[in-house]
């Protein structure tokens, strides 16, 4: 077992059965041995790829975005240029490059990111080496003055709880103890839940129901800075409409494996259910889109025209290579559709291109 795991086995072994939106917080933020401040999980040498490392033109169409937004809002001086979980650094480069093209916009910007790892933060302060960057640990402390923000695979990272309907009600998965000590997940007993009491009409006994506290409080926190202040959210996570079903995974060397095996060592995740947060950027008085396949946005953002010009200076491997890079951002079979993307506006906004309303 990890020594995360032996901490996590002790604890429940003194308090009782855990919950997973808590086992997923302290695999993933543990200060001494959670999986985001020991490593650098991304690339082919880590566990997973995210959009912005596959090709840049993710990161120029969705600056390009921001930028049209920005000059829609009346081209506001200073604006706060956010991300929330930044990876590498490798889509806020790629964003304010683009953004190069927009007079005035990258002057006006100040960069800030949201990142509670030590690790990659470091990794981030090389990427963007020669700009003025300011890092937070939550939302909270950015300034107060019109935010243009993109959370790019943030969400799907954030702690979960999980719910299976049963006759009785609903019983929480927990994580407890096997009779050897490993952890195993389990339920708790039936109770009547008056927060899922509206999906006892669309659920079925054995069904799951998945809901995630702290994505709906950064999207409401998120929502209202921008209806005070002005701005843009662009948010971009796996997902869809309407939880159902149990989507949370691990994985390591980019295949799934066991979540409850090697407690810190794989990364943790969960389908983003992009209807309450929708939902709680209109209860904090902002315009949220449609919900918008990431294919659909990149093509209508102009990916397909961009990837053209960079291949007329590619041959061989190099083009091949991007063909198939645009082809796993943008095809329904692979990122496509998987990936789904909100935007979030001040009400009466023009909504960012390649967005409709909902």
């Amino acid at each position: 077992m990890t020594p995360l795991g032996r901490l996590l086995a002790g604890q429940i072994a003194s308090e009782g059965p855990m919950r997973l939106d808590r086992y997923m917080g302290a695999c993933l933020l543990h200060p001494a041995h959670g999986y985001y401040a020991t490593r650098d999980p991304f690339g082919r040498a880590g566990d997973f790829i995210t959009a912005p490392e596959i090709s840049q033109m993710f990161g120029e169409m969705i600056g390009l975005a921001l930028a049209q937004a920005w000059v829609d809002q009346g081209r506001p001086t200073p604006f706060t240029l956010a991300e929330a979980g930044p990876g590498r650094g490798t889509l806020m480069a790629d964003m304010v490059r683009a953004m190069r093209a927009v007079p005035g916009m990258v002057a006006a910007a100040q960069i800030h990111l949201i990142e509670a790892s030590s690790t990659l933060r470091e990794i981030q302060r090389e990427t963007l080496a020669g700009q003025d960057v300011t890092w937070h640990e939550s939302l909270a402390s950015l300034p107060d003055q019109p935010v243009f923000l993109v959370a790019n695979e943030f969400l799907d990272a954030l702690p979960i709880r999980q719910f299976q309907r049963v006759k009785a009600g609903w019983s929480e998965r927990q994580i407890g103890l096997a009779a050897d000590g490993a952890l195993l997940a389990g339920l708790a007993p039936p109770t009547r839940l008056a927060a899922l009491e509206a999906r006892i009409h669309d659920t079925k006994p054995g069904d799951v129901v998945e809901t995630c506290a702290p994505a709906v409080a950064f999207v409401g926190d998120l929502a209202a800075r921008i209806t005070a202040q002005g701005g843009v959210a662009i948010l971009i996570d796996y997902g869809n409409w309407h939880s159902l079903g149990d989507t949370f995974q691990a994985l390591f060397a980019h295949q799934p494996v066991d979540p409850f095996a090697t407690p810190g060592e794989a990364d943790l995740t969960a389908h983003v259910d992009f209807e309450p947060l929708a939902q709680a950027a209109h209860a904090a008085g902002a315009q949220p889109s449609a919900m918008t396949a990431q294919g659909v946005l990149l093509e209508r953002l102009g990916i397909t025209a961009r990837a053209q010009t960079l291949a007329q200076a590619m041959t061989g491997q190099a083009l091949e290579a991007h063909i198939a890079a645009h082809r796993r951002l943008t095809h329904p079979a692979e990122m496509g559709h998987l990936f789904q993307t909100l935007a979030i506006v001040p009400q009466g906004a023009a909504l960012p291109p390649g967005f409709d309303a909902p």
